[in-house]
């Protein structure tokens, strides 16, 4: 099987980066490892061990460092758990079963079952929303609450910033930064030394990391009417990625309890909604009892 990376040195790299970053994660955690049929997982778990559950699944060439700024707002209401997804540039396996297919499904069955859950929400980004809404079809009954941002599997998946990207991508690290712009949007002018690091970090995956080089399979509408559960998806009306019109109308027209944020200045990146997810999964939530009252 190829390597997810393009060298031992560049994994290494990566790797050691991010167990740094960990050590600054905002609110006192747990960093567990669980057994899957797909590789072991690394899960970062926060929040009370009594409060509903709450799973993150970050998007492609990333790792869960990429919640650390959402995550001391949700953990003061929810048990969270942060999941490395399998085959991305976490702790986790580099396992990359066929995306077409119930693989996904099964593995996530094996992390709920590792972390002792019947049933959670879940916060999904981009392929991470993927995954998301995949399991949510497959699953339904497990599921409570679903917040998706900029997923993918619902409208035309764009390729032809890919064809751009490629040419940058040859060009150092310059290059590099270049093709994120076109992909994220220009990052902030003046950044802060953390906000600064963790782009770096970034940066330092997409040197390294071996991207997929496939298309996220398309729900049907008759899956996405599994979909019974309350629903929001964040998508922007600039993403060059994925067709958020289209997302939108197929959420609104085959979800029937779909919230849909349609935010027409926004790309794929779309940062600053840690309340509007956070008052969502509360609003949704069948523990709004002392826990989530009195938090």
């Amino acid at each position: 099987m190829k390597s997810i990376y393009k060298s031992a040195e560049g994994e290494r790299a990566v790797r050691e980066r991010y167990l740094k970053i960990l050590q600054h994660w905002p609110v006192p955690n747990q960093q567990l490892r669980v057994a899957t049929r797909a590789g072991e997982t690394f899960v970062v778990a926060c929040g009370d061990e009594n409060a509903p559950p709450l799973l993150l699944l970050h998007g492609a060439m990333a790792n869960s460092a990429m919640w650390m700024g959402d995550v001391a707002a949700w953990a003061a209401r929810f048990r969270v758990y942060a999941v490395d997804v399998i085959g991305e540039a976490g702790l986790s396996a580099p396992s990359r079963p066929a995306l077409a297919s119930d693989a996904y499904a099964l593995w996530l069955d094996d992390v709920m079952q590792g972390l002792s859950l019947t049933q959670a929400s879940m916060v999904g980004v981009s392929l991470g929303g993927w995954l998301a809404l995949d399991y949510a079809t497959r699953r339904p009954e497990r599921i409570e609450s679903l917040a998706v941002l900029c997923p993918g599997g619902v409208g035309r998946q764009k390729i032809g910033i890919v064809f751009k990207t490629i040419p940058l991508r040859m060009l150092g690290r310059w290059g590099r930064r270049k093709a994120a712009e076109l992909v994220l949007g220009k990052g902030p002018a003046n950044p802060s030394p953390a906000v600064q690091y963790f782009l770096d970090f970034m940066a330092l995956i997409h040197k390294n990391l071996r991207p997929r080089m496939v298309k996220l399979p398309v729900f049907s509408d008759e899956a996405l009417q599994r979909l019974t559960m309350p629903v929001l998806a964040i998508v922007g009306g600039t993403d060059v990625l994925m067709d958020s019109a289209e997302t939108k109308l197929r959420l609104e027209r085959n979800v029937p309890r779909a919230e849909v944020h349609y935010l027409p200045e926004a790309g794929h990146f779309i940062p600053r909604q840690s309340t509007p997810i956070l008052e969502f999964l509360l609003t949704h939530s069948v523990f709004r009892g002392t826990i989530l009252r009195d938090a």
